[in-house]
């Protein structure tokens, strides 16, 4: 995919400039400024061993005020695929990155490193944006697993990048053959992406015979997620991108020039690009278009000897069907990531210091570990942490401009599944940025009529009921038994999963 390069234009010769002028000269959206401060991200498992390989980056804080063509707000995979992808076709550009701590603090770096597909949500994009653009959109982000790691090749980037593939289980009865309805609808337009595996291959992707069925997608990968981020910084500063950490936002002035206002500075541009994760959740337009919820992981000690005695040696992505998603894998070195969706729900997005440090979920996580592995009872959770989500209705990120402002562009929503993803909607915002009208300015997932959580505080206290019918329906069928019709009929109104969704 190449863009042409191209200057922007100016944001007065805009049509709507005038109007956008009265409209915004008199006002501007206030952050809440303690939310933009990652007291203790630098102590997550996978930045803190980035540190140790390769020793901390020297960073610059946005001081004064500057200008650039082009600002993206947010140092994550998202903002930094953007910015590159605007670089290498229009290298004239002066695009800048802010970030309110490093990149790749935040949930780039904290993630469980899954690089995957979105075939597993093909039913999802099928009925967000049809047929045509669910294929388009599928084949694309698997493209992405291999672009991820021709990156990671050619700019020589030890992110640990391994193409294993995915492997989607089922922990309990009630999850086998939940992927059937996916795979008939895949083999109607010839698409076979997942392979149907007995057991015993099951039982030696996992490491474990506690899984009852699974399938298998060769089309994904892992990675050490912060040195990835790390190393797409890296190359977006040798390709001339400013970037300004541990320069929260403040202030977003959306003037017909947006300008972005930090603690200390400011910048203004033609075009603002909000890359935010979770913390966009702030701008009152997206607010209720995703909720935020925590994910919660642990780390093992390392010890290969232990993970090749149960054959647990390739690198799969490995998770299971259930809402409270079981995720994990194994790492170069020997340990176990281990994570667990749908801990902590934010009221009103508001992402506080409860999303920093150490999982207050550590103890259900690792229970959950132990009860895959319970052959590994001697090997130690060595640390744990959480992050915030930001969960679309439909688990799908969506991008546009923010509240029809000619020049503020986002995208947010991709709802735990951002590694691969990120690598698509860098180029979107980019063609949207450069006012491209091509195949990625005009795809699906630009898309306005978003389904919209319940305002609060009915979102937050309705969440709350339906996780826990959630956790009794679950736990009650890991026990191979059916919860009662009320509790199956609120543990229904969950939204779409990491997979599709069972209702029974």
């Amino acid at each position: 995919m190449e863009f042409a390069a191209k200057r922007l234009p100016k944001a007065g010769n805009h049509p709507s400039g005038r109007k956008l002028r009265r409209k915004y000269s008199q006002k501007a959206t206030i952050l809440n400024t303690s939310t933009f401060f990652n007291r203790a991200g630098m102590n997550n498992f996978w930045v803190k061993q980035a540190f140790d390989r390769f020793g901390k980056p020297e960073v610059r804080s946005l001081s004064g005020h500057v200008t650039a063509d082009l600002t993206i707000v947010g140092g994550g995979y998202l903002g930094l695929w953007t910015a590159i992808r605007i670089k290498e076709n229009s290298p004239s550009l002066r695009v800048a990155v802010v970030e309110r701590d490093l990149c790749g603090a935040g949930a780039s770096g904290r993630n469980g490193g899954f690089v995957t597909s979105y075939w597993a949500k093909y039913l999802s994009l099928h009925k967000a944006c049809g047929a045509e653009q669910a294929k388009f959109i599928a084949k694309g982000s698997a493209d992405a697993v291999l672009e991820i790691g021709a990156f990671c090749k050619d700019n020589r980037i030890d992110a640990e990048f391994r193409a294993d593939g995915w492997l989607w289980t089922a922990s309990s009865a009630a999850q086998i053959g939940c992927w059937n309805s996916l795979m008939d609808e895949l083999a109607k337009h010839n698409v076979r992406p997942f392979e149907v595996l007995d057991n015993a291959a099951v039982a030696r992707l996992g490491g474990t015979d506690r899984n009852l069925a699974g399938v298998f997608e060769a089309e994904a990968a892992t990675v050490q997620p912060a040195i990835l981020a790390f190393g797409l910084r890296s190359h977006a500063v040798k390709l001339g991108v400013a970037i300004y950490e541990h320069s929260p936002m403040v202030r977003l002035q959306p003037t017909i020039a947006p300008k972005v206002v930090t603690r200390k500075g400011s910048i203004t541009s033609s075009k603002v690009i909000l890359a935010m994760n979770a913390w966009g959740a702030q701008f009152p337009y997206l607010r209720r278009k995703v909720a935020i919820v925590s994910s919660d992981m642990i780390a093992t000690t390392a010890d290969a000897k232990k993970l090749n005695d149960i054959g647990f040696t390739k690198g799969a992505a490995i998770c299971d069907s259930r809402m409270f998603l079981n995720y994990y894998r194994n790492t170069p070195d020997g340990r176990i990531i281990f994570g667990k969706s749908l801990g902590h729900f934010a009221f009103a997005g508001q992402v506080a210091d409860r999303y920093e440090g150490a999982s207050p979920r550590a103890d259900e996580v690792e229970a959950s570990f132990r009860m895959l592995y319970p052959m590994l009872g001697s090997m130690g959770v060595e640390t744990s942490w959480t992050g915030p989500i930001d969960r679309s209705v439909d688990g799908l990120p969506f991008f546009g401009r923010l509240e029809d402002h000619p020049n503020i562009f986002y995208g947010i929503g991709f709802s735990g599944q951002g590694v691969g993803p990120t690598v698509l909607g860098g180029k979107i915002l980019a063609s949207l940025a450069l006012d491209q009208a091509n195949e990625w300015s005009k795809c699906g997932l630009v898309r306005e009529d978003v389904d919209k959580f319940p305002i609060e505080p009915f979102r937050f206290v309705g969440s709350i009921v339906v996780r826990e019918a959630l956790r009794r329906k679950e736990g009650l069928e890991d026990r191979a038994r059916r919860a009662d019709p009320f509790t199956r009929a609120v543990a229904n109104l969950a939204p779409v999963g990491y997979v599709p969704s069972r209702r029974n």
